[in-house]
């Protein structure tokens, strides 16, 4: 009865989401192509509605978005994380971290800090604070929980299969790039404007501050994203180790086109471990304000003010599990030690910028933004911005990433342009448009 009960909810779910989806003519509310959804039989619903029941614990309190997401608050030792065969009898730190703290400058440093951009000028059309959307209507979760985006039936349905669900899609053919700039998801379309470390150094964490925007998806299937990585292992083998926190807009993942905070892992290179969020357990969440996978809000404006929200991922010196902080040193939650093999000791090198999949829908190049959408050239207010890159080193302390190269595999398409002054550190400008007159 209760799985025939599931079937008639999730048909009905289903049957909802076609009347919104393919309204208009075949158009969807966010303007993409959508194909009708493959008929859905018995037995597949039954298995999707019994991993829904698994990954979506009961709630103590839930909360209706704006954006019409459901964010669950989950008391926080029943979070997805503990369903980890590794994690079972794991204890959530409560001892909160070290921070890592500042390096002062030496005199050298602080006399070539560069001038460019008109940055001091800019500075009063930047606005801290962008947030998250449900905490628009003031509610927020109780004490000793911590807030979850719902997983519905229809989230899985865009996804290719139950497997594939909140997973990136491995590499198939790996692109021609230079060694010492492996990408970290290479092939099957992923195209990339990024800054990187060299290889072998001893990371323990990285920073910067990003803008926010929405730019445009022109199909379902593909994404786009900005985000800070720190890797360590092979990169053309089976064992590299991935962290990964920062935006994205994906209508597959998410449903629409609004960016959203998001994070992955994994310690396979993408095989069989790890996911986007909360959506397999692993990641342990500690804040009960900050919701992984809730939309962003309010957005940076072309030539007009930009939001830009700051993240540092780093290794706790003296525990050793790998924490995320949000804001203004805002604790989020951490991926435990146990998860990882190279990660485990240190990262060994941090990628910060955008990336977008190509799918070439229609024979020719896509129409997906990077960024705000703009290149590189076009500056503040206009292309999308990283600033204060930091690397967090051996003594727990951030220091700016001076020594960066920077790779972008399509410079027609999407481009990065980097330098460095005193009050932005190291950054750099990246984005474009896609498809244009130069790029097919």
């Amino acid at each position: 009865m209760v799985i025939r009960l599931s079937n008639l909810f999730s048909r009905l779910v289903l049957l909802l989401l076609s009347v919104v989806l393919f309204c208009n003519n075949g158009r969807s509310v966010w303007g993409l192509n959508y194909t009708k959804f493959r008929q859905v039989g018995d037995l597949r619903l039954a298995r999707i509605q019994k991993h829904l029941d698994s990954l979506n614990k009961p709630p103590v309190f839930s909360i209706q978005s704006p954006d019409g997401d459901i964010i669950d608050c989950v008391h926080k030792r029943k979070q997805p994380a503990f369903d980890h065969p590794l994690l079972k009898t794991h204890k959530i730190q409560r001892v909160p971290p070290e921070m890592p703290t500042v390096k002062s400058m030496t005199k050298q440093e602080e006399d070539t800090g560069g001038k460019s951009a008109n940055i001091s000028q800019n500075e009063e059309y930047i606005r801290r604070g962008a947030w998250q959307m449900w905490h628009q209507k003031g509610q927020r979760c109780p004490k000793g929980t911590v807030p979850v985006r719902r997983s519905m039936v229809h989230d899985v349905l865009r996804s290719n299969s139950l497997y594939d669900f909140g997973k990136k899609r491995r590499s198939i053919a790996p692109l021609a790039r230079r060694a010492d700039a492996p990408d970290v998801v290479s092939g099957n379309g992923h195209e990339h404007a990024i800054a990187y470390t060299g290889t072998s150094s001893e990371i323990y964490g990285a920073k910067a501050t990003i803008n926010v925007w929405d730019p445009k998806i022109e199909v379902i299937n593909e994404f786009s994203l900005s985000q800070i990585w720190v890797l360590s292992g092979s990169f053309d083998g089976s064992d590299l180790n991935s962290i990964e926190a920062g935006w994205q807009v994906s209508p597959e993942l998410y449903g629409d086109s609004r960016p959203r905070l998001f994070t992955y892992w994994t310690s396979d290179a993408y095989q069989a471990t790890g996911c986007y969020n909360l959506l397999c357990s692993g990641f342990i969440q500690t804040n009960s304000r900050i919701a992984i996978g809730a939309a962003i809000s309010p957005l940076s404006a072309f030539q007009g003010s930009q939001f830009d929200v700051t993240i540092i991922i780093w290794k706790d010196p003296k525990v050793g599990n790998w924490w995320m902080g949000f804001g203004d040193n805002t604790l989020v939650g951490y991926w435990p030690a146990e998860l990882f093999t190279h990660l485990a000791d240190r990262a060994t090198m941090v990628e910060w910028g955008g990336e977008v999949v190509n799918s070439r829908a229609n024979g020719e190049h896509t129409s997906t933004g990077m960024g705000s959408g703009h290149f590189a050239e076009d500056g503040f207010g206009k292309a999308s911005y990283f600033r204060n890159l930091e690397i967090v080193d051996s003594d727990n302390s951030l220091v700016s990433a001076h020594d960066i190269s920077t790779l972008a595999e399509n410079n027609n398409c999407y481009n990065i342009k980097s330098s460095s002054n005193n009050q932005w550190g190291t950054y750099f400008y990246y984005g474009g448009p896609g498809r244009n007159p130069q790029c097919q």
